[in-house]
């Protein structure tokens, strides 16, 4: 993996992300202002609910530092195969779902990965044009904490984004972060899909009580005062955890869990909404229009032609 290389070099780059891209319905970046709120957690089990739905989905990981997403799938012996050495294919963990991360490139699990700004947006380049990902109902992008490189580079390169969900815990200094995030999405102009609680009280294992160890109600509160969705909120119970550390999905081992109720209605909500509906509209002279845009603009235009 180099850096970007020559504006020809580029040029061929953004036009194979398109050509990927255009072959998936949805694509839907999670964020967050803080680390540790479970937002990789929460893209990985939205994953596997759309997947039971009847959803074919894929997971882009760009958290190139912590890059834990094989992990929660078990996958993470896997590898990404190529037949050329140039085109790759995701990893696939059950069938309708699949995978790209860094650690599937990494020597060993614990091996840091030391790089500057450049050389993070040129691989998450690679991961948007040289993945062969064939046809998807959804993309989602799991991002690391905070709005920097990982999150503008998607962003930039996916003009035709759906939109963004964002992950907070109910705690102060969370939603103070989130906030950011969701300013950050509407200064790039892309649709805040709504706002997830995680962590939204403990579930006792023993008694079954609710204990708002984090607080209670700040993401839905500051979902109101931003005029942000609020797609819901997902309890913490002790088998996520224990689930997510073998690899296994709690919505399979644990149907009938608070938690895995409330993430099937997330997803469900998702499914059906709107806002993430896959028409095309007409972005002939709108801010949107962009050779990237194509797939999703009912324009009869030449510029698909002439890019």
């Amino acid at each position: 993996m180099s850096h970007e290389g020559t504006a020809d070099e580029q040029a061929i780059r953004e036009a194979k992300i398109r050509q990927r891209l255009d072959q998936i319905s949805r694509k839907i970046i999670v964020m967050s202002g803080k680390g540790g709120v479970g937002k990789s957690t929460v893209t990985v089990n939205l994953a596997n609910a759309l997947v039971d739905a009847g959803k074919t989905v894929g997971i882009l990981d760009t958290d190139l530092h912590g890059p834990n997403v094989a992990k929660m799938l078990g996958c993470e012996s896997g590898s990404l195969d190529s037949v050329d050495g140039q085109n790759f294919i995701p990893v696939k963990v059950r069938d309708g779902l699949y995978v790209v991360s860094l650690s599937f490139a990494l020597n060993a699990s614990s091996d840091p990965v030391i790089w500057r700004g450049p050389m993070k947006i040129a691989v998450i380049k690679q991961f948007l044009g040289d993945v062969e990902w064939g046809k998807l109902d959804y993309l989602l992008i799991d991002t690391p904490p905070g709005t920097g490189d990982e999150q503008l580079t998607v962003i930039q390169a996916i003009p035709e984004m759906t939109g963004a969900i964002i992950v907070t815990t109910p705690q102060d200094v969370a939603v103070l972060d989130a906030r950011k995030s969701v300013n950050f999405s509407r200064k790039l102009g892309v649709a805040v899909l709504g706002l997830i609680e995680n962590m939204s009280g403990l579930i006792c294992p023993d008694c079954g009580k609710e204990i708002p160890i984090f607080g209670k109600g700040g993401g839905q509160k500051m979902a109101t005062e931003m005029d942000t969705p609020f797609l819901g909120s997902i309890p913490l119970e002790m088998h996520l955890r224990e689930y997510e550390d073998m690899g296994q999905s709690t919505l399979e081992k644990s149907p009938n869990s608070k938690s895995t109720i409330a993430i099937k209605e997330i997803a469900q909500f998702l499914d059906s909404s709107i806002a993430v509906s896959s028409e095309k509209v007409d972005l002939k002279n709108t801010n949107a229009c962009s050779p990237s845009a194509c797939s999703k603009c009912s324009s009869n235009c030449s510029s698909r032609k002439e890019a």
